[in-house]
């Protein structure tokens, strides 16, 4: 039975990795996406005159930039916000084993536990907030690079 939930949790730990990835493919194409049809499609009017559609995609970039910045640190905060309740709920339940048992293994393991719990959930929140941080490197790569396409 041991085995068989390891080998359930290195798939689980494979599939959460895929999924982070497609995840973070998908944001990127999208933004890429939002920004190359408010370029093109910005003042439709005016495409005669591009000058003025460079000057409106090169606001609306920076319009973008603003705008998934504040998604990127929407995102870091929840992230510390589920690392701090992921710690309170631990330390709650080996408070509770402590409260309720007088037995010394039983209480030692609840509290072995919750270090563990917290020094797991610090990890993890170290790990998708570095990268959260490489998205958004990314991200900012990317709408530069077509606002200095647009821009030539």
């Amino acid at each position: 039975m041991d085995m068989y939930s390891m080998k359930l949790n290195h798939l689980t730990k494979g599939l959460t990795k895929v999924g982070r990835f497609l995840a973070t493919t998908m944001f990127c194409v999208s933004a890429i996406a939002f920004v190359w049809q408010g370029a093109f499609f910005s003042n439709t009017a005016a495409m005669a005159n591009p000058t003025v559609n460079l000057i409106a995609s090169g606001d609306l970039g920076d319009q973008i930039k603003d705008k998934a910045s504040e998604g990127f640190e929407k995102s870091r905060n929840f992230i510390d916000d589920t690392k701090e309740s992921l710690k309170n709920t631990a330390n709650k339940n080996a408070n509770k084993v402590e409260a309720q048992s007088n037995d010394v293994d039983v209480i030692g393991k609840a509290n072995r536990d919750a270090a563990r719990i917290e020094e797991r959930s610090d990890t993890h929140a170290a790990n998708t907030k570095e990268a959260v941080d490489k998205t958004e490197n990314f991200v900012e790569r990317a709408i530069d690079n077509i606002k200095d396409t647009f821009s030539k």
